[in-house]
């Protein structure tokens, strides 16, 4: 279409146009993503040749203690006066030794069958009772080795660093330039160096309980771990991409085309429900805030204070309410029965049994619920959106749809475009909302141990807290992490607010 035709449109011809527009180039933007991986992954692997490439110059280039380096860590740094590195380096190394003799070798030996004997029955002679003695936990070998490969990966990771600081150390010293001293290197982590001081705890933080749980969960998933290999009384053990191909209905399970079908029911349900509950949210809330701060509008203060007292009830306060008010038996069926709109025996399912009417109410009492927040992030940016915008425009005879098409909604997506991301991202891993108003219902006899308005996460939470189908639940665990990544990098970095940063500076 020809710039000259797009002009011609009414503004709301030219909204559904831009509609249209996103959604069909959604495809070529993700095409373009994944077009980009192998290039991400060249320049990875130019970074790791230079790591070797540093590793080769040093073991050729370095003198004898640079090369003591290569066994003895921090020893080049030591016989440099650079004592502090140097012993830092060579305790970690001694560290890591004993951990590996007296604790994680064992477990790194045990990965391969994740254990043998899982518990042996011993009859006491004595009094005749037989009682149970645990050997092998799969789970506990699969977390510490785990844990040991991670350690494995630092270890590697500070003796390239200990190489690299010893050849570093030696040019100094040949080319008669200044090496810091213990105080000026402690002294540069507050300085210069402050970032990695302060990145040091979250870092590690990040490792521990973000980092770590994921790679447990994608090992979990090459498992059988379910009810019946359950530690410590049972082992569980390697299956490959046995759940994979069950979910996907390749399996040789018998219920393996109950869980595709499921599957993409669910994930189906999930991107509507993280649609409608954002956007539905994002459009209505500014709407609110438009009509607030419009001029004319009396008891601004007043009404701000109501949205914001709703935000104060805790979340799960509103929707158990809300569950309640809307339930077979609840306030709302029996006002009508009351009135004599229905019959006592014909209550309306809201939440109970018609999946379809189920969801309607979900996405309709979030909406009820998300306003508020909304409204509190639009009404900070609309009272930054310069006046002199509008008034230009009232002189050129634009209408208020007009001005808010060309200046209110631009101005707002190009800054909330990040918080629309982290909202369409958090809506779909939105427990709370769904577990809170309809449980386990309805039930649906085609789903496999799933209700019509599960979204991924409840549906996982039931596979392990319910129904202890681990394996299964982690293939679900790391499909929704793969979605929920995608689209973030995609829409996030093909977004205005990333392209054209300076744009409304």
């Amino acid at each position: 279409m020809v710039d000259l035709e797009y002009l011609k449109m009414s503004p709301l011809q030219k909204f559904w146009f831009n509609f249209k527009a996103f959604f069909k180039g959604l495809p070529s933007k993700f095409s373009a993503f994944f077009k980009a991986i192998p290039k991400k992954l060249y320049k990875l692997w130019l970074a790791f040749a230079g790591i070797f490439l540093n590793i080769g110059r040093a073991a050729r280039d370095g003198d004898w203690k640079t090369r003591t380096s290569f066994a003895v860590m921090g020893f080049g740094l030591v016989a440099r006066k650079r004592y502090l590195r140097g012993i830092l380096y060579f305790l970690f190394e001694v560290l890591f030794v004993l951990y590996m003799v007296f604790f994680g070798g064992k477990y790194i030996a045990q990965m391969g069958t994740l254990g043998e004997v899982a518990e042996v029955a011993v009859k006491d002679p004595l009094t005749g009772i037989t009682v149970y003695e645990y050997h092998d936990n799969s789970l506990l070998i699969l977390l510490y080795s785990l844990l040991t490969i991670f350690i494995m990966i630092a270890f590697v990771y500070m003796w390239y660093q200990n190489v690299k600081s010893s050849l570093i150390s030696q040019q100094f010293v040949e080319a008669r330039m200044h090496l810091p001293t213990d105080k000026e290197e402690i002294h540069s982590y507050a300085d210069e160096n402050y970032h990695k001081t302060l990145l040091s705890v979250p870092l590690l933080g990040l490792t521990v309980f973000t980092i770590l749980p994921i790679f447990f969960m994608i090992f979990i998933a090459f498992t059988n771990f379910d009810g019946n290999h359950y530690p410590p009384a049972n082992l569980f053990g390697w299956v490959g991409g046995e759940n994979f191909a069950n979910l996907f209905g390749g399996g040789v399970a018998g219920n393996s085309s109950k869980f595709a079908f499921t599957f993409g029911q669910v994930l189906l349900w999930t991107i509507v429900w993280a649609f409608f509950a954002t956007f539905l949210n994002y459009i209505l809330g500014m709407l609110v805030a438009i009509i607030i701060n419009k001029k004319g509008i009396r008891f601004k203060k007043l009404w701000r204070t109501i949205l914001v007292i709703t935000i104060a009830v805790p979340q799960f306060v509103s929707l158990l309410f809300m569950s309640q008010i809307f339930s077979d038996q609840g306030l709302i069926n029996n006002l009508l029965v009351k009135w004599g709109v229905i019959e006592d025996a014909g209550r309306i399912p809201f939440l109970s049994t018609d999946g379809t009417l189920a969801r309607t109410m979900i996405i309709l009492i979030n909406v009820w619920i998300g306003i508020p927040y909304s409204m509190l992030i639009c009404t900070g940016i609309l009272m930054n959106i310069p006046e002199d915008l509008y008034e230009s425009a009232r002189i050129d005879g634009a209408g208020p749809f007009k001005a808010y098409m060309k200046i209110t909604l631009p101005y707002m997506l190009h800054v909330t475009t990040p918080y629309l991301i982290t909202q369409f991202i958090g809506n779909l891993n939105n427990f709370n909302v769904i577990f809170l108003l309809s449980g386990n219902v309805p039930i649906s006899s085609d789903m496999y141990n799933a209700g019509q308005t599960d979204l991924l996460i409840t549906w996982l939470y039931k596979l392990t807290m319910t129904y202890n189908e681990y394996g299964l639940a982690s293939v679900i665990g790391i499909l929704t992490f793969v979605i929920v990544a995608v689209f973030s990098l995609v829409l996030y970095n093909r977004s205005k607010s990333v392209k054209n940063e300076e744009d409304f500076m």
